[in-house]
């Protein structure tokens, strides 16, 4: 399945997780893949696992518009057109209103939303006339509050929201946006939470599926709403989660 022969994919976030995941995806599937990231020795270690060796690394810090709007035009000079951006970086911080720091809300906000935010901004004129797609990590923290992870909480329901408004601006523009929403997928942000087995079993019991996610899992889905098998799917918020939103939130009573 070649879904994504000589189509130009941009992947934020791509030195680690679901971002490099994706990326691995979309090389699989004949992408020219735009590995962006902060870390260039991240990206490069990233770049020897795909499929193909056609592929770029541009170095971006997301939560700068000037070096947002320098990389779109970057791309489409090299590439004469965009047809995926995949928004994949983010970082998450934890703890309450009155302990997390200011700038704590600063990187989150900054990245998680104001980078997506940039990102559409300055490639949307390279989707439109390609007719290409966004795809959104979105997070179940953006469709539903957690404990102890408001600031999280309010980047990723802006990147849920944001998702809806956006599609419904561009449809006409034909080009669609989605986002998915993970639960616990194991990345390097969620070590702590793999090694530590009490808080391990806790989850599988508000998982149906009894498990966190593999990175991989959710590249599979993110590669299907960007290709032409989801060409009706647009303004969504995919959960990716195992059924934990199925739940209306009560303990098992069986």
């Amino acid at each position: 399945m070649n879904r994504f022969t000589d189509k130009v994919v941009v992947v934020t976030g791509a030195g680690s997780g679901m971002g490099a995941a994706s990326a691995r995806r979309f090389s699989s599937e004949g992408a020219i893949v735009v590995l962006v990231g902060r870390t260039k020795e991240k990206l490069e270690k990233v770049a020897k696992t795909l499929s193909s060796t056609q592929y770029y690394i541009h170095l971006a810090d997301v939560s700068c518009a000037a070096d947002v709007e320098r990389m779109a035009q970057v791309i489409e000079d090299k590439f004469g057109r965009v047809d995926v951006l995949v928004n994949g970086a983010g970082v998450v911080v934890q703890g309450n209103v009155t302990e997390a720091s200011l700038d704590d809300w600063q990187k989150i906000i900054g990245i998680d939303l104001s980078g997506v935010f940039y990102c559409t901004r300055f490639f949307m004129p390279a989707l439109i006339k390609s007719k290409g797609n966004i795809v959104n990590i979105s997070s179940v923290s953006g469709i539903g509050g957690d404990w102890g992870m408001s600031f999280y909480n309010a980047a990723k329901g802006g990147v849920t929201n944001f998702t809806r408004s956006i599609a419904m601006d561009h449809g006409k523009d034909g080009v669609r946006v989605n986002a998915v929403c993970p639960s616990l997928t194991f990345t390097d942000m969620a070590a702590g939470i793999k090694d530590n087995k009490p808080l391990l079993a806790k989850f599988a019991e508000r998982i149906p599926l009894g498990r966190g996610a593999e990175p991989e899992e959710i590249a599979d889905v993110i590669a299907f709403l960007a290709s032409d098998d989801a060409r009706f799917v647009t303004g969504v918020n995919l959960p990716v989660d195992g059924g934990l939103s199925a739940s209306n939130g009560q303990p098992s009573l069986v």
